[in-house]
């Protein structure tokens, strides 16, 4: 009789979780702990801010891609190999791309750093997830939870510290020891793969989704950048990823090698823990790993190190709790973890952080955060433990792809929306003001200012005209803060959903 994964001694799982524990936490820290550093490299690589975002839009297109294919070699090959050349690529890329001198260097190895990021996800949830028992895979979804959901929060403290005290090549330095330390771990200790099949893989499919995944993901990185409809080439792309996505339904119609196993979102709580994973997660959490650091960067005016600490006030407490959410999972029940998670996320984004402006102080607004950072620790672990549970198990490695690519596409939305809400709330914001001022008392005021400083009225004119702006973006930090936590309200609505019975439903219908 074959031994079950699970069976291994203590020790052993100790050490097998820690290793790709480690992996998975280096791997997804790279989404956020480069975003600190790419206004500060215009001017190393020659370049402006819209060329430095193509290091970040680069990394993403190429993990979602690369995430496509994933399952079919994972079949081929075996999670511990797939695991280990993924640790072994985005490794080699770090270092090159801590060496590049030009924006063109730094893409192409950002390019193959995204591909082995979506190895190594995908890899470590499935390897983790079979080193406990049934009755314990809450608790592992939990210790996961601190690589996936701690990691993406402390980014920016890591990445401030980096920058900071030493350099920007430092924050793709820092990979490399971790994971040439891995690679050997990895080979030394992590066990064999059991289950290897040679499966065939639908190129056709695969091109068509790949294509349309790109043309969305570019659309949505970089619509702020071209006007969004007022674009041609936002409409090009827009229309190549909805003709590519109808083409790929067509071919997996007619395919008797599917890519993905639609079939797997007849369980409504695969279907549903799927679409909460999209919605809070991608639209709304992505959302506010995205406005935080803003929010102290450029809101409350804090050094770059100084926000990162700040934003660590929460990223503790999604590691704290991520275990415990683990742990309730396996006591009572996948689907009732996910219902608190959702009411203290829920609650504290719509009405914590919306109080989150210039004139809170600092100590406050780490203390009002600290629900939401609760609520996300509570939030990861149950859910995935939901879609896992939900699908059979030789199905378990395509559930497990199809989270991470939710998760890049949602969050691509979710940061397309926090970009475009703040540009539109602040000039809403500005426009208002402007129609409540009393022209001749302003004009008042700004001749008194230039009397009193002896400055230039014109120098004066464009002072009070950016204290305005600084005014309008501050106080539109409370609609878009406010817009992220609808979206988590949104998506508590496939909670409600999971406690509905589906005869219930259909019989309603009928």
């Amino acid at each position: 009789m074959q031994k079950a994964p699970w069976d291994i001694t203590s020790s052993q799982r100790a050490i097998f979780s820690i290793i790709v524990m480690t992996g998975a936490f280096m791997a997804i820290l790279d989404t956020t702990v480069v975003d600190v550093i790419v206004p500060k490299l215009t001017g190393p690589l020659a370049t402006d801010m819209y060329g430095v975002q193509w290091i970040i839009t680069s990394y993403m297109v190429s993990a979602a891609i690369a995430l496509l294919a994933t399952e079919n070699l994972i079949k081929r090959f075996g999670d511990k190999s797939i695991f280990i050349f993924g640790i072994t690529l985005f490794t080699i890329a770090s270092l090159m791309c801590g060496l590049s001198n030009s924006l063109e260097e730094i893409i192409i190895f950002r390019v193959i750093q995204g591909s082995g990021e979506a190895l190594i996800m995908v890899t470590s949830h499935i390897m983790i997830f079979s080193y406990f028992p049934p009755s314990k895979q809450g608790l592992a979804m939990g210790i996961y939870g601190l690589g996936v959901s701690f990691a993406p929060a402390l980014g920016p403290t890591i990445g401030g510290y980096l920058t900071e005290y030493y350099n920007w090549r430092m924050v793709f330095f820092i990979n490399v020891p971790v994971g040439i330390l891995l690679t050997i771990a990895g080979i030394m200790y992590l066990p064999r793969s059991s289950k290897i099949e040679k499966l065939p893989f639908n190129i056709i499919s695969f091109f068509l989704l790949a294509t349309a995944t790109v043309s969305l993901l570019i659309m949505l990185s970089k619509g702020q950048e071209f006007g969004w409809f007022h674009s041609i080439t936002i409409g090009v792309l827009l229309l190549i990823s909805i003709v590519s996505f109808l083409l790929y339904i067509i071919s997996e119609m007619y395919s008797t090698n599917r890519l993905i196993d639609f079939d797997l979102f007849k369980n409504s709580s695969f279907s549903n823990g799927m679409m909460i994973y999209f919605f809070v997660l991608g639209f709304s959490m992505y959302q506010y790993f995205y406005l935080l650091p803003v929010y102290y960067e450029h809101i409350k005016m804090l050094p770059t190190l100084d926000a990162g600490i700040a934003v660590f006030a929460f990223a503790v407490f999604i590691g704290l709790f991520s275990p415990i959410a683990g742990i309730l999972s396996d006591k009572i029940g996948a689907k009732e973890t996910v219902a608190l998670a959702a009411f203290v996320y829920v609650f504290a984004s719509l009405l914590f952080l919306p109080q989150l402006e210039y004139y809170t102080p600092l100590h406050q607004a780490m203390l009002l955060t600290i629900p939401f950072g609760i609520g996300m620790g509570l939030f990861f672990a149950p859910v995935t433990v939901l879609v896992l549970q939900s699908a059979p198990s030789h199905k378990s490695e395509l559930a497990i792809v199809l989270m991470d690519y939710f998760r890049f596409v949602g969050g691509s939305f979710g940061t397309a929306l926090a970009t475009n809400n703040m540009e539109y709330f602040k000039n809403m914001h500005f426009l208002r003001m402007e129609e409540l001022q009393n022209i001749e008392y302003i004009q008042h005021f700004l001749d008194k200012l230039t009397l009193l400083s002896g400055a230039n009225s014109d120098t004066i004119k464009v002072v009070f005209g950016n204290y305005e702006t600084f005014m309008a973006y501050n106080y539109g930090f409370y609609n878009t803060f406010l817009h992220a936590g609808l979206w988590g309200l949104f998506g508590s609505i496939f909670v409600i959903l999971l406690f509905v019975p589906m005869k219930k439903l259909s019989k309603r219908r009928g």
